[in-house]
């Protein structure tokens, strides 16, 4: 739960924490809301990946405020996440 308030530096954090612990197979992002901006969010994942050698795979459901650039931004990451809309397909 990012509260809304996370800042790119502060997901990047939370995935460099899930990527150490060897009981994590997979990461899932759900973002749902609008206070949290999901571009911010996107860009911390895309920040993580480049800088901490993420290695699980990612599940990103975004739905919110900038949806639309976060799923730009993902898209064109060169990154391969699996993208939804649903969460019960996430």
């Amino acid at each position: 739960d990012v509260g809304g308030g996370a800042t790119e530096k502060q997901v990047q954090m939370a995935f460099e924490l899930l990527n150490q612990d060897p009981h994590v197979q997979a990461i899932l992002v759900n973002i749902f809301g609008g206070i949290m901006r999901c571009d911010v969010i996107a860009q911390g994942i895309i920040n993580a990946a480049r800088e901490i050698a993420l290695k699980k795979p990612i599940v990103v459901r975004l739905q919110g405020t900038n949806v639309q650039q976060a799923k730009e931004i993902i898209e064109g990451s060169g990154f391969r996440m699996i993208m939804s809309d649903d969460l019960d397909d996430a």
